[in-house]
């Protein structure tokens, strides 16, 4: 290996201590310790924006073989990247191989690590630290790179949406029809999935009141943190909902979504964050591997009558999908766009297509 290691630890809010070794920046961090079951994707996963104040452990032992890839644009956007900047708060992983092979590499995750200044930590029984996890639910931690201490930090208590949102709206034009994108976090894959399907995307501010705007479709993006912190975004697209524009909620967006009709959102005791979450749709037999990341859920039973439950998880049966019985509204609790992981369900992108035309 060709980095310089050193002594680190990784200390949870019950006191329970882990040991490692530091790559990457060498600082320590506080945040949310949350676990990934992923085997591939850690690029897009470290720039997922709903990892906003979370300290990562990825399950998959083996990480950083096949590096980073460099930051080529298509569309104005990051290829290969979901933002364009790290948002995890701090990595911790089992094995790192810093010796990477890949035909679009040009750097290790360690060198990018640094670059962006987040704390790498490897040597850690994730296996150990994940049952953990499971067992106890989400915990508060820190990556300790020194000697220095540091307080516990809880980004739950933020508005993550606020960091992680862009200040003023951009246009991403392709065809006539068009997208309003309120981004709480956005993933680039779902602005890459409608100018595919040759939609022209303005892409907002969550904050942003997009009630005046003309466009022929509405889309609630992914984001970090607590969705009942997103109380201009829940205005809005309440207004919203006494129209008929198609509406689609992805992740915190199906939250979003669900508030907005009163409906009530809970915190799950470790979350679904990862590329095999099974989804059963509701009235049939039909189940879907999805690409999941969030921490909370929609409570169904709150549901108003003019609204049901779309898909449910096959794991712990919770929410994983909203819809409205008579109007083109209608949110999913997983990634249709994937990337990471799988694109069984990309055809809800298709099925909000067809409801706008």
């Amino acid at each position: 290996m060709d980095i310089t290691t050193s002594k680190s630890r990784l200390i949870l809010e019950d006191g329970s201590i882990f040991y490692g070794y530091s790559f990457g920046s060498k600082k320590s961090v506080s945040g949310e310790v949350v676990f990934n079951t992923g085997m591939v994707g850690y690029p897009e996963s470290l720039t997922d924006a709903s990892y906003r104040g979370q300290i990562l452990v990825l399950t998959y032992p083996l990480i950083g073989n096949y590096g980073i890839p460099g930051y080529d644009k298509e569309d104005n956007l990051l290829r290969y990247f979901e933002s364009d900047r790290i948002q995890v708060k701090g990595l911790v992983i089992a094995d790192y191989s810093d010796r990477y092979s890949h035909w679009n590499a040009k750097k290790s995750l360690s060198e990018w690590l640094i670059e962006h200044d987040i704390p790498g930590l490897f040597g850690v029984d994730t296996r150990e630290l994940t049952k953990k996890l499971r067992k106890k639910g989400t915990m508060l931690g820190k990556v300790l790179c020194n000697s220095n201490n540091i307080s516990l930090d809880n980004p739950n208590k933020k508005n993550l949406m606020k960091e992680v949102s862009i200040k003023k709206p951009i246009i991403y034009k392709k065809g006539n029809k068009k997208i309003i994108l309120v981004d709480c976090g956005t993933k680039n894959n779902i602005i890459r999935a409608f100018l595919r399907r040759n939609f022209s995307v303005i892409r907002v501010p969550w904050d942003y009141n997009f009630l005046d705007e003309k466009a022929d479709g509405i889309i609630i993006s992914n984001g970090p943190g607590n969705p009942k912190k997103c109380r201009q975004t829940i205005k809005n697209v309440k207004e919203a909902l006494s129209k008929d524009t198609p509406i689609l909620g992805i992740c915190l967006g199906s939250q979003i979504l669900a508030l907005s009709t009163g409906a009530n959102t809970y915190k799950l005791k470790y979350g679904h964050r990862g590329h095999n979450q099974p989804c059963i749709e509701t009235g049939t037999k039909r189940c879907y591997i999805t690409s999941q990341n969030h921490g909370y859920a929609v409570e169904a039973e709150t549901l108003p009558e003019d609204w049901r439950e779309w898909f449910y998880n096959s794991n712990d049966g919770t929410n994983e999908g909203i819809i409205h019985i008579s109007k083109p509204f209608f949110g999913t609790q997983f990634h249709p766009e994937a990337s990471p992981g799988p694109d069984d369900t990309e055809f809800l992108f298709d099925m909000f297509v067809r409801s706008i035309k």
